[in-house]
């Protein structure tokens, strides 16, 4: 779907953004780009759509060069949302929308069906929203506005640059679970920058960590905490933050009941996230003990599934 050849950003000042990165992301495939700032990880995005240009290497949609696209071609056929959302303030709801498909040349029948068809998609009535203006809506409905009008002309690849981080959390969690119940439905491919590991856990089917312009791992999450290929990346899955006092591991560990765990190695019940997270980068299943006897146990998938929910927002101190 996206390739990258030896990809590179250097700017006239001799910044080097985007250093000769390799990698492939699949059609239909929820790819997140995470790191700390100044990564690389927005360049990298914008470079996908041509809001900036490469210094060397190729990029290739769909086996076709992006230099060999009509810029505005390329553009209409890849949605993009942005932190700021962006909406025309003077415009209604439905006009936003429409934008795209208007350019297009859609026919107006189309249009309107297509909106309707994107605001229930989303949770937000038609008949109340289609001529409400920006200001009238909430933060996370305005958010909402702006990922439907990306998807309005039906593009096959989605770019979301930190679109939900100035969002209040409770707005944050809402939208995060939309797009991957959206995801599911239109099963599109989308490129998605963010700072904050959690949301970067809950989201991807695949995660690119970068650091200086250059990838450090590009793994899933799972494979992240189970096989870091380095200590940057030990350290930025456990940073510090992550680990907090009130991590127990008699509230994450299921029961023992009958499972085979004598062969699996063990912790106590006191164990510290950091002790589990390296336990389990080597074994797939802990047992965990209690004043010497097995109470229960803990593998990788429990654990990619309380970071994901347990993990506070903004995610690791290094970003």
């Amino acid at each position: 779907m996206i390739t990258f050849e030896n990809v590179s950003k250097v700017y006239e000042d001799g910044t080097r953004a985007v250093d000769s990165i390799n990698f492939t992301i699949n059609k239909g495939e929820f790819f997140v780009l995470i790191g700390p700032s100044g990564c690389g990880k927005t360049t990298t995005l914008k470079m996908m759509n041509r809001l900036i240009p490469l210094s060397d290497g190729t990029i290739f949609v769909n086996g076709r060069k992006i230099s060999d696209f009509n810029i505005h071609e390329l553009r209409w056929d890849i949605g993009y949302v942005l932190q700021q959302i962006a909406l025309f303030p003077h415009m209604t709801i439905e006009e936003n929308i429409a934008i795209v498909p208007e350019l297009k040349k859609w026919k107006k029948d189309n249009i309107y069906r297509r909106v309707t068809e994107l605001l229930e998609m989303v949770g937000l009535d038609p008949d109340t929203y289609r001529n409400r203006k920006p200001s009238e809506l909430s933060g996370g409905e305005q958010q909402r506005v702006g990922v439907i009008r990306a998807l309005a002309a039906d593009p096959e690849i989605i770019l979301m640059d930190e679109p939900f981080s100035a969002l209040d959390p409770l707005s944050r969690e809402k939208l995060q679970d939309d797009i991957i119940h959206l995801q599911k439905s239109i099963k599109k491919t989308i490129i998605f920058v963010t700072h904050d590991m959690k949301e970067a856990m809950k989201l991807a089917d695949r995660i690119c960590l970068m650091n200086d312009g250059k990838i450090v791992q590009l793994a899933t999450p799972e494979e992240l905490i189970s096989h870091p290929s380095n200590d940057f990346v030990r350290d930025f899955v456990s940073g510090a933050s992550w680990m907090n006092s009130d991590f127990s591991l008699e509230d994450l560990m299921e029961p023992a009941h009958h499972n085979n765990l004598s062969s699996s190695p063990s912790l106590t019940a006191h164990a510290s996230l950091e002790e589990v997270l390296t336990l389990l980068s080597e074994h797939e299943q802990i047992r965990v003990e209690k004043n010497g006897q097995a109470i229960g146990y803990i593998n990788r998938q429990m654990l990619i599934h309380y970071l994901s929910e347990s993990v506070p927002v903004g995610g690791n101190n290094h970003v």
